[in-house]
């Protein structure tokens, strides 16, 4: 009867103060004491109805979304040359533009269910985020129906009026996109700013079902003020060469963007026609339709105190300065990398010099060079981000000492060209940084910095496979780990026991291997079996049986083994990231049979297209009437595989003028050769018939010049 009453109390009390943690951000009692009551009523009654009913809304920040449309970075441009390059090859020489200023405040998207405002996300990793439509709900133009129904993501920027952070902001953070993101993401309304402050502009629309008609992305720009969302500004450039325009439109742009209502730190330019974005598609991080052009970098001095030595994940041993405090573009830096030594030697900048530190767009303040020794009161009137006063003497004139021992490890550094490295895998830093990048890699919630370092610091883990063997005894023993928290992280660990192998080779923290490269070369080896298979053959030297051949077809040496060939016939990959891959893994052997005993790793899946290419292979030689790179994007629009050299395996030949050898080979191993005819013949038709697609001892060119717009 006692438990039935105090089951009744515990219920009421975890109803009660949810709505007020939740919906009021007025919470009565503290997270550990509602954690408490939240365990107890578990314990008596773990299927009561309370422990599972689903809030209104997640607290921002405590629960993750996975975006249904990916928010990508974009390639990032600071000259006239890169606008020039933008539009006349990476758009291969587009028309019609539109450009909007780069807002710098705190990306949000705003998913709507049948117009009405379902979730807002933060930008996160760009595939998952952080749920805040409380607070989104509480900017307001952010609106929570539209003017029509419709299932769409909304994507825009969140930021806050100048004015109102020079009227009410100033003395509180450096800069306003700190407070946008701060306001986004607090959980009690205890923020240092208020969400009202903030104003919502938007640059994009993503469409679940049925889109509005639409040639361009302008047109699109126009819905959504008709929706009832604002866009931020825009301006269209259209002509022959469009690029004219657009290099003055950023000057008209620098010489009034202290006087914009927003802070921004460039202009953002995008090809208007969504038919050519589809066509030029995305690489693993940005689309190939978009550039954000950063304002000229802003400068400042300061001085050189001293100089710190880290060894991050993957061995490499790098410098920090720590500076005297110096605003940058509305940012307060102390510390800044040096790189490494090389760039120490280039620099050749000494303790206790003035410095010119240079900030370009949103990157970390790098220090340009010295500005000779520093003086007393080059320290005075400085002070910390946090508003306290900067108080320092000059220190005395010495060079910057190179070490010779890792500073984490007391192992003996390797100079290997500029770089200093670290080989000991065993090194604590080398570990933490290893294990902090694998959990994030896998987008882990719960395990950061601070508990892997108390999971080192208690010997309860080694290595990443020490992960999988803890315990919620192990968990719960450690200061500041409830029961509630322990779960949560045997969950996530749980979570990723199982994955594809191209996600398990990028988490492993390849050095130069990106995500796209991992998935890439887990298609070739296909399992865990074939990756060892390969990794064996990848070492094969000249005059072993698995080497393979030692003269191509012309009598030339081959330079490296057939296992290393065969993973550079991909597009994107040379012999050196081959090598960096096959080193890599090396290196990690034993972590990765660890790995193995407690993952189970999935096939790579195959990229789904519908597509007339659908596993062929292509090669391309010669000169072509279209630039190479829009040839190989057709192919692989429509499911090709593109390579970069011939054999038995290639499928079809692409020649145009002057092939070559490529073109004698192909004959040679009877291998299906095509003219640009016949290539735009299969893509916009149907594929070419046995007699038109054999072989051509001399492709026809009969086409004019084409550029992006006529497909």
């Amino acid at each position: 009867m006692a438990d039935k009453q105090r089951i009744e109390e515990l219920s009421a009390a975890v109803r009660y103060h949810r709505e007020l943690y939740y919906n009021h951000s007025a919470p009565e009692i503290s997270d550990a004491e509602f954690d408490k009551l939240w365990d107890e009523l578990k314990l008596l009654d773990p299927d009561n109805s309370v422990l599972h009913e689903v809030g209104p809304e997640p607290l921002p920040g405590t629960e993750k979304v996975e975006h249904m449309f990916p928010m990508r970075s974009l390639d990032k441009g600071t000259t006239d040359e890169d606008i020039t390059h933008f539009v006349t090859q990476s758009t291969f020489g587009g028309k019609r533009y539109l450009a909007q200023p780069k807002l710098d405040g705190s990306a949000l998207s705003l998913e709507y269910v049948a117009g009405n405002l379902h979730r807002a996300a933060t930008r996160g990793s760009g595939e998952k985020g952080e749920d805040v439509t409380l607070n989104a709900k509480l900017v307001a133009n952010i609106p929570l129906r539209l003017n029509v129904v419709a299932d769409c993501h909304v994507r825009g920027e969140v930021v806050m009026p100048l004015a109102v952070f020079e009227e009410k902001y100033r003395d509180v953070s450096p800069n306003p996109r700190n407070l946008c993101s701060g306001a986004l993401r607090q959980k009690h309304g205890d923020g240092k700013a208020d969400a009202a402050d903030l104003v919502f502009c938007a640059y994009d629309v993503k469409f679940v079902n049925q889109a509005p008609t639409a040639k361009y992305d302008s047109e699109l720009l126009v819905w959504l003020q008709k929706a009832g969302i604002e866009p931020a500004p825009w301006t269209i450039f259209e002509s022959d060469s469009p690029q004219k325009a657009m290099i003055k439109h950023t000057r008209e742009w620098s010489n009034k963007r202290s006087d914009f209502e927003f802070e921004i730190d460039g202009i953002v330019f995008k090809l208007d026609n969504l038919q050519q974005r589809e066509n030029l598609g995305m690489t693993a991080h940005h689309p190939r339709w978009a550039l954000a052009w950063k304002f000229p970098p802003e400068e400042a001095t300061s001085v050189l105190l001293s100089v710190d030595w880290q060894t991050g994940r993957t061995g490499n041993v790098t410098p920090v300065a720590r500076i005297a405090p110096q605003s940058v573009g509305g940012v307060t830096v102390e510390n800044t990398t040096l790189h490494n030594p090389g760039e120490v030697a280039r620099l050749g900048v000494k303790i206790g010099d003035k410095i010119l530190i240079v900030r370009r767009g949103d990157v970390i303040p790098k220090i340009e060079h010295s500005l000779g020794r520093a003086k007393q009161e080059d320290l005075a009137d400085r002070y910390h981000a946090d508003g306290t006063q900067f108080q320092h003497e000059l220190p005395e004139e010495c060079e910057i000492t190179i070490p010779k021992i890792c500073p984490s490890c007391d192992s003996s550094l390797v100079v290997e060209g500029a770089f200093l490295k670290c080989y000991n895998m065993l090194c604590e830093a080398r570990t933490s940084r290893s294990i902090l990048y694998w959990c994030r890699a896998l987008e882990m919630d719960g395990i950061g910095e601070k508990l892997v370092e108390q999971l080192l610091d208690a010997g309860m883990i080694s290595s990443i496979s020490g992960l999988y063997e803890l315990t919620n005894q192990n968990l719960t023993s450690l200061e500041r780990m409830g029961e509630k928290s322990a779960q949560n992280v045997l969950s996530e660990l749980t979570r990723t026991k199982q994955m594809p192998l191209g996600k398990f080779i990028h988490a492993l923290g390849l050095p130069g291997i990106g995500p796209e490269l991992a998935s890439l070369f887990a298609s070739h080896v296909k399992t865990l079996e074939g990756m060892f298979d390969w990794l064996d053959k990848a070492h094969a030297e000249l005059g072993q049986d698995e080497y393979g051949p030692e003269f191509d077809t012309n009598g030339k040496p081959y330079k490296s083994n057939i296992a290393i060939r065969e993973l550079c016939d991909h597009d994107g990959i040379g012999e050196k990231v081959a090598i960096q891959v096959r080193n890599g893994l090396e290196l990690r052997r034993s972590l990765i049979i660890e790995l193995s005993h407690h993952l189970v790793l999935n096939k790579e899946p195959e990229s789904v297209s519908s597509g007339k290419f659908d596993g062929m292979t292509f090669c391309i030689t010669g000169t072509l009437t279209q630039p190479r790179k829009v040839v190989q994007l057709m192919v692989k629009g429509a499911g090709g595989k593109v390579v970069g050299s011939i054999s038995n395996k290639l499928d079809v030949l692409i020649a145009g003028e002057n092939a070559g050898t490529k073109l004698t080979k192909a004959e040679n191993l009877g291998i299906t050769i095509w003219d640009e005819t016949l290539l735009n013949q299969a893509l916009n038709d149907s594929m070419p018939s046995s007699e038109s697609n054999g072989s051509t001892k001399n492709p026809e060119i009969k086409q004019a010049q084409k550029s992006l717009l006529d497909f």
